[in-house]
């Protein structure tokens, strides 16, 4: 059984950056506005962030467009404690159609997800890496309906293959989606009511 606490092991990463005077950077991959904002808050505080929005499971075009846009005005309006960067990506639906195909009948939460965690958090694990980060993470892990054991598996993982260290968290501790909720209505953001894919949406039909 895992009994790791991510939040304490975040809490020690940024305790020995702030003894040694240094604010890493970090590539956060950002799944939406609701999400981002506390993690945001939280991490501009210590890190000096670039977020990618990497989301091709998002179905369809215009609901990804939606979500980016409400990334970047997040971005606009929040005062931050470090200027946040977005980095520029793609968008190609095919890219998580292909990596999930045979488990498009499988419950949310399932394989399928496991699947497209790693496909998003690849492509930030490579992003990181070409582009000098100290660390990659995150923000999937304040959602209630997110596994942070899986996440942060996943993550660890692939830091190790790519050579770029992870930065272990679950943003739900601290009360994380609780004022992730309340950051939402202040700056009056779109949130949406599925995850992002189709058979999520069809899940909630």
């Amino acid at each position: 059984m895992n009994r790791r606490n991510y939040q304490r092991e975040l809490d020690a990463c940024i305790a020995r950056h702030q003894a040694a005077g240094e604010r890493p950077t970090l590539l956060l991959h950002a799944c939406c506005a609701p999400c981002s904002s506390y993690v945001l808050e939280y991490l501009s505080n210590y890190f000096l962030i670039t977020l990618l929005f990497y989301n091709p499971n998002i179905s369809p075009a215009a609901e990804y467009d939606k979500r980016a846009a409400e990334l970047a005005r997040l971005i606009k309006e929040m005062p931050l404690s470090s200027p946040v960067q977005i980095a520029s990506c793609s968008y190609d639906a095919a890219e998580f159609f292909d990596a999930v195909k045979g488990l498009e009948r499988e419950p949310e939460g399932g394989a399928r997800c496991t699947v497209c965690y790693e496909l998003r958090l690849r492509a930030a694990a490579i992003y990181a890496k070409e582009h000098g980060f100290d660390y990659f993470t995150t923000t999937l892990s304040i959602s209630p309906l997110k596994d942070a054991v899986r996440l942060n598996t996943i993550g660890e993982a692939l830091g190790k293959e790519l050579g770029v260290s992870y930065l272990c968290s679950d943003f739900k501790k601290k009360e994380g989606y609780k004022r992730s909720i309340v950051l939402s209505n202040t700056y009056h953001l779109y949130r949406q009511d599925y995850c992002g894919c189709i058979f999520s949406k069809q899940q909630k039909m």
